[in-house]
């Protein structure tokens, strides 16, 4: 269960620390790029992509075990994620392959090694 910032700042912890601890949101993003090269690199724990135009998409952060990234497409097209390089999204191919989010869902992707994501997709 992901920590909440409000209950992180009263053990004790300051703000800044509260959301090094939780992770940021990334809101009103807009996906850039066909391939993982181009995509947009998101760097928040939350995103939330507002623009997807055709074939464009999303890079996720480097994989951590233990790591969860939320990504929300809100836009009118479907969303590629890709992952950064010598990385794979469940068994897709390495480095390349993008996972694909309609528009109007999420996807949750959660590092299980350091080259690997297993993703979740919201129904």
């Amino acid at each position: 269960m992901p920590a909440i910032p409000t209950r992180v700042m009263g053990s004790g912890n300051s703000w800044p620390s509260a959301l090094a601890i939780c992770g940021g949101v990334a809101n009103t993003l807009t996906a850039a790029g066909t391939t993982n090269a181009n995509a947009l690199a998101l760097s928040a724990e939350i995103n939330v992509v507002t623009t997807t135009a055709a074939s464009t998409g999303v890079r996720l952060m480097p994989v951590e075990v233990g790591a969860s990234v939320l990504v929300a497409n809100q836009g009118a097209n479907a969303l590629l994620v890709y992952p950064g390089t010598g990385v794979q999204i469940d068994a897709l191919t390495v480095t390349t392959a993008g996972f694909s989010i309609p528009a109007g869902k999420s996807a949750m992707f959660y590092g299980v090694s350091g080259t690997q994501w297993i993703s979740l997709l919201g129904a």
